[in-house]
């Protein structure tokens, strides 16, 4: 194992400027050459490897990356005080755009996580303002809290390594995590399906990761329905969280950081592994000593009643605490054997752990140079993948794998980055067998967006006690997926840190597939969280095995709007894909010298004529980030949504219709429509930051395939009497209604063309005159450079199919419709129509416009 070690060595002190770049697309470049039988599919597949990491957004990780809907997205959503979204201010007035943090050159790596509870989560999203990132997330630690570190990002020059994995294989750009709060609840549904101890409104809520971690969780998991279905699986990690025998240093490197969830599920019985007991036994030694020095306290302390009450309080605590220790430690007594042979099995396969290997528990010293002085770091001395490693290499590889890093190589911002040594490794280990390699689907996902912003809106859950926060098709009961201020109450949360809010979804988080199916740099668009694994382990199971293994956890209001991953795949045709975009540097950093640099500071508190600019000209202001330019291939989607705006009953509501269709049949998918009304009278805001903002309105449906919603808003809402709407969904749709009781009498709808086949790629626009008068209407590219298309709609007429011809722009569109003498009126539609056949991602977006 000498050859390994080394190579972990190297990726520990390699920044991923130079090292990653240097060594490990090796792996990335084995695993994209290796070419499956021809006419196979994501269906030929044989293993399932899954790896969900810790903590970052998508924006601070691949907001840079070519093609991605990221930092030049040209239809991100509007604050309410008319600002982009990229532009967050806080409760000071200071405004920040997004800011590269360098991992090289500053310690940016090294300055730890940034806020992530349940209640940070909900109050940047802010009842859907999404305007409250700054103070909602700020360092907790006193020599960083005046950064804007939720604004900071990364670049290809930071972390090659992960870009050219995108690269070489697919990325999702619509991927959000499931649970709007931290860790454990994200985690708990990506493994169940929901964060719910039973599937109504009336269940405990565990949305925070101190509920969770006290064990004993009830429902039924995933890998349970594989196992009754008879489907192989295994869950593999170095060692446990619940084991004893390791000092803080050690778990760092060692344990699993608590990421495998199943054992805080009662079925799995974790106080039966072999270490349970001493970790137990360690925490009652460490409790035994607290309680001892409360004793003392209380004793020194004697006469002043407020202090002993306060004292006495604290060890009627411990006291508890040790009452559960002691409980948990009897528990550990027990054997194996006692259960049934279905409960030991769950409870071996989730559990796989190297402790046949003698150094497992063991770090080794290794020494480098740093500017001429001899620096010396631990690190693990055994194969933290020995078993992973040894079935894939025996042919014991189950069908589906599930892997959790160390917390030092999990991505975790309270490690540095060196999570990339490990994925590579993962990677390097499937790829030793090309054979292995040609059936095998490896999903990379992370958990949460630890604090970092992004600025795709969240698509959430409507609160059914209020209909002004959105709605859903018929059937789909929103309230499984909506949580309240006593529901916190009622799990013991102190009532300061409980928010009512949408369970999920939450933000954008990173994803990658990499298999011999999604070669070639691709980007995929639909909407993806926590529980499309699910759904995709689900329909493999199905079609390969012809075995129904369906998460009944899994809520229908997540069903109707949640992509399976299955558009993420291509069928193998022989052709040969290349690599988009591989940039390979040559010098080489130390992510541990990084530890020594200086804070950094390149972000700049905007001024008013700044935040002007950057809202008129966000490109060419030098004051946002930019993208990588150039498009990708992207993947075909299963999407025809709808959404059209209408002056109504007698000029006193504005109608929107919103509807979902069937082209794609089975495979059609359902639709999130996130809704804005701006300058209204009330807001949905539930914490709103302390700063004097307009009002908005935020609001979001949830609509079956083949389905449609209507709503109606009066005009009175709004604080002028004129209504200003914009809708927002997956892949850059886009609606934009403007007028008042004035409008025009003309009546504009925007659908997709159709031919023999199913959509042509073209977009129609009808125009039907109910006035008296004829108008003179102008619909104009506001985006891709085609001409301005006018038409006179006499009185009473309809003219049926404006047709605007996107061959040349891959089916993406953004126009505009206005009508001549009407200066408040305005119908704006963008998107993407699908045709059931591949595309390229948005030209706007990559300067190829």
């Amino acid at each position: 194992m000498s050859s390994r070690r080394d190579f972990l060595k190297q990726a520990i002190f390699l920044s991923g400027a130079a090292g990653f770049s240097a060594a490990f697309p090796k792996s990335i470049e084995r695993a994209f050459s290796i070419d499956p039988e021809v006419g196979t599919s994501w269906m030929d597949a044989e293993h399932i490897v899954i790896l969900m990491q810790e903590n970052r957004s998508f924006d601070h990780l691949f907001g840079s990356l070519q093609g991605v809907r990221g930092f030049n997205d040209p239809r991100a959503i509007r604050q309410a005080n008319g600002n982009s979204v990229f532009l967050q201010t806080d409760a000071e007035g200071a405004t920040y755009a997004p800011w590269r943090l360098d991992i090289k050159d500053t310690r940016a790596t090294w300055m730890g996580s940034i806020p992530h509870v349940r209640y940070s989560c909900v109050d940047a999203w802010n009842g859907g303002n999404f305007n409250n990132w700054i103070d909602a997330k700020r360092s907790e630690e006193k020599e960083y809290a005046a950064v804007p570190l939720t604004m900071g990002h990364y670049t290809r020059e930071d972390l090659p390594f992960y870009y050219a994995l995108a690269d070489a294989f697919t990325v999702c750009d619509q991927n959000y995590c499931g649970v709007m709060s931290s860790t454990t609840p994200n985690r708990i549904t990506f493994m169940t399906g929901t964060v719910r101890d039973h599937q109504n409104t009336r269940s405990k809520v565990y949305i925070r990761n101190e509920e969770i971690a006290r064990g004993d969780m009830p429902w039924t998991t995933f890998p349970e329905r594989l196992q009754k279905a008879g489907i192989s699986w295994k869950y593999y990690q170095n060692d446990l969280d619940q084991s004893g025998g390791m000092n803080g240093e050690e778990v760092g490197w060692l344990g699993n950081f608590g990421t495998n969830v199943l054992e805080f599920f009662r079925n799995y019985n974790v106080q039966l592994t072999p270490r349970y007991g001493e970790g137990i036994q360690e925490k009652i030694t460490a409790l035994a000593t607290a309680i001892q020095r409360t004793h003392e306290e209380i004793a020194r302390h004697q006469g002043n009643k407020q202090v002993t009450d306060k004292l006495h309080n604290r060890l009627s605590s411990q006291l508890s605490r040790m009452d559960k220790l002691n409980a948990k430690y009897k528990s550990s007594q027990g054997s194996l054997s006692e259960l049934s042979q279905e409960e030991q099995e769950i409870h071996r396969r989730a559990f796989v752990t190297n402790d046949d290997d003698a150094d497992y528990h063991t770090l080794e010293t290794i020494e480098f140079e740093d500017n001429g002085t001899t620096q010396k770091m631990r690190v693990p001395k055994g194969d933290i993948l020995r078993n992973f490693r040894r079935d894939v290499r025996s042919g014991k590889l189950p069908t589906v794998t599930w892997l959790s890093a160390p917390g030092h190589f999990s991505d975790h911002p309270y490690s540095p980055w060196y999570g990339a040594w490990y994925v590579s490794e993962v990677m390097d280990i499937l790829t030793h067998n090309p054979e292995v390699w040609k059936k095998t689907i490896f999903i990379l996902t992370y958990d949460e967006n630890d604090g970092y912003f992004d600025h795709a809106p969240s698509f959430v859950a409507a609160d059914p006690k209020r209909k002004i926060t959105g709605g859903a098709s018929k059937g789909i009961d929103t309230g499984l997926e909506y949580t309240y201020v006593h529901d916190g109450l009622v799990q013991g949360v102190p009532e300061n840190q409980t928010r009512s809010g949408p369970i999920g979804l939450g933000f954008r988080v990173p994803m990658i597939l990499a298999s011999p199916w999604s070669r070639g740099g691709w980007v995929n668009s639909q909407l993806f969280e926590h529980t499309s694994t699910i759904q995709f382990l689900e329909q493999f199971v199905a079609r390969k095995y012809n075995k129904q293994v369906r998460e009944t956890n899994i809520s229908a209001w997540r069903r109707a709007i949640s992509g399976d991953l299955t558009s993420v795949f291509r069928q193998y045709d022989g052709t040969r894909p290349s690599l988009p975009f591989v940039n390979r540097d040559k010098y080489v950093e130390s992510i541990q010298r990084a530890r020594y640099k200086e804070v950094p500071s390149n972000y700049k508190n905007l001024g008013a004529e700044e935040i002007a600019l950057a809202n008129r000209d966000p490109r060419g202001s030098g004051l946002l980030p930019s993208q990588e330019p150039g498009t990708r291939k992207a993947c075909a989607l299963p999407y025809e949504a709808y959404a059209d705006g209408a002056l109504a009953h007698h000029g006193r509501k504005s109608d929107l219709h919103m509807r979902v269709g069937n082209a794609f049949g089975e495979t059609a998918a359902g639709f999130p429509f996130n809704v804005y009304l701006y300058r209204t009278k009330e807001t949905t805001a539930s914490t709103a930051p302390s700063q004097s903002l307009p009002n908005m309105i935020s609001a979001t449906y949830a609509v079956k395939p083949d389905d449609e919603l209507r709503e109606s808003f009066d005009l009175e809402m709004f604080s002028d009497g004129r209504y200003d709407i914009a809708i927002l969904g997956p892949n850059g749709f886009f609606r934009e209604f403007k007028g008042g009781h004035d409008d025009p009498e003309i009546e504009v709808a925007c659908s997709y063309e159709r031919d023999g086949k199913g959509l042509s790629g073209n977009v129609q626009v009808s125009l039907t005159n109910k006035g008296k008068k004829g108008y003179s209407v102008e619909v104009v590219d506001s985006s891709y450079g085609s001409k301005p298309v006018t038409r006179t709609v006499a009185s009473g007429e309809k003219v049926d199919a404006v047709v605007l011809d996107l061959s040349k722009q891959h089916g993406w569109y953004d126009f505009t419709v206005r009508v001549a003498g009407a200066a408040g009126f305005l119908k704006r539609y963008a998107g993407h129509v699908e045709t059931g056949q591949s595309s390229c991602t948005d030209p706007l977006m990559g300067e190829a416009v």
